[in-house]
């Protein structure tokens, strides 16, 4: 089960104008619910896209860059789940423009409107078959209270759906944004089988949102990491309808920007830490802040070496203060001339190293206590400038490998 995440209720998610969402069950993998979801947008809709970093991207990767950057306005989205069409070659590509051009047709929008994403197994030829098959009931179901079967529908090792809903104020008008996401393995983003999709009724310009979704990824998914395995297929997909009642957000200096961003970040935050929360087989949700480095990436890179360290997730699993397992990955992340003397360690309140070296007042029950709870912060100071950087991560358990062991069966 997550660590301390309660899935929504279908009433807890929003609509947001000029979004239609509609399921169905297109039987990619030997399961009877809904695994395939078509997402229509209004027209004028603004889409930005941030995706993997990851050589081997899957196919609709490659095949959402290319539509983005015509710089079209995009209808819709096609999502599967349960193969994630990548390493399938010029097969693959073939497979995920089919998809598009499905949707396309039953929309009556330009194929290059469409944005497909898949996730699950990599390597298998895609059922596109299928997919064209089931996309009229799709279509059929599009509605804009379905936001819950929308999230259940792209889940794949997730034991839980993910989404949720924010309203602000903006001059008298409610904004609304609610967003989705799937991921539970293969979490390390830069850009995580990680898909994220957050849409909002505000009116945010094309160039400007490219900008906010890169913003808002830095600051969300790309925070977070449950096994260091950075995907084929990792998507976030940031949408503007633009139907609420406010004129256009065209700049950065525009007042109304800043209530916006912050929302947007608060939605993709919860949604990033949801992810982790239901990690494969965690059972500890784990907050790494990095301070004191002389920039953000040597402190971001400290935390990733402490987050992603096999050692230390199985010494969070166990419970067991063998704390000198974090002292090792701080020194592991090959900081320049870094000084073991300036470096300072912390499990919640408890100072655990001092000065480079194991602190005076430490004492191994209290780091025991801090480390049975299902919610730990690690802080780091290093001694060495103003920056900061937080990872959130999970431990390791002998469930992680149980269900990646058996994923493909």
């Amino acid at each position: 089960m997550p660590v301390n995440y309660t899935p929504p209720t279908p009433e807890q998610l929003l609509p947001v104008a000029g979004v239609t969402l509609g399921t169905a069950a297109a039987g990619i993998k030997k399961w009877t619910r809904d695994d395939l979801l078509l997402v229509a947008l209004s027209n004028g809709s603004q889409v930005a896209g941030v995706f993997t970093q990851n050589s081997f991207c899957a196919a609709p990767v490659i095949v959402c860059r290319e539509h983005l950057a015509r710089g079209t306005a995009m209808r819709a989205l096609v999502v599967n789940a349960g193969n994630a069409n990548a390493g399938n070659g010029a097969r693959g590509l073939v497979d995920a423009r089919n998809t598009c051009v499905a949707a396309a047709g039953l929309l009556g929008c330009a194929t290059q409107q469409v944005l497909p994403f898949s996730t699950g197994v990599i390597m298998e030829p895609l059922p596109v078959d299928k997919l064209v098959e089931a996309m009229p009931r799709a279509h059929a179901a599009l509605a804009t209270d379905t936001w819950y079967p929308a999230v259940r529908s792209i889940m794949t090792t997730d034991t839980v759906p993910k989404a949720v809903s924010r309203q602000i104020d903006i001059g008298g008008v409610a904004i609304t944004i609610t967003g989705m996401a799937k991921g539970a393995g293969m979490i390390s983003p830069n850009m995580a089988t990680m898909l994220g999709f957050v849409a909002t009724d505000a009116p945010i310009r094309g160039a400007l949102l490219d900008r906010l979704a890169r913003m808002v990824a830095d600051a969300s998914f790309n925070r977070i990491t449950i096994d260091g395995d950075t995907s084929t297929n990792d998507s976030f997909i940031l949408i503007a309808t633009g139907r609420a009642g406010i004129s256009p957000i065209e700049a950065e200096s525009d007042p109304r920007l800043p209530p916006v961003q912050r929302a947007l970040i608060e939605v993709s935050a919860y949604l990033a830490q949801a992810i982790v929360r239901d990690g494969e087989g965690a059972t500890k949700f784990i907050a790494i802040t990095v301070e004191e480095g002389r920039d953000v990436a040597e402190c971001d890179r400290v935390a990733r070496a402490i987050a992603n360290s096999p050692l230390v997730k199985t010494a969070f699993f166990a419970s067991d203060p063998n704390l000198g397992r974090i002292v090792c990955a701080i020194g592991n992340a090959k900081l320049d001339d870094l000084a073991p003397g300036g470096v300072s360690l912390w499990l919640d309140d408890v100072l655990v190293v001092e000065s480079g070296g194991r602190a005076p007042s430490y004492r191994e029950e209290d780091g025991q206590r801090v480390m049975a709870q299902p919610e730990i912060a690690v802080r780091v100071a290093l001694g060495r400038g103003d920056a900061s950087a937080i990872v959130w991560t999970c431990d390791f358990s002998h469930d992680y490998v149980s269900i990646n062991a058996d994923y493909r069966s």
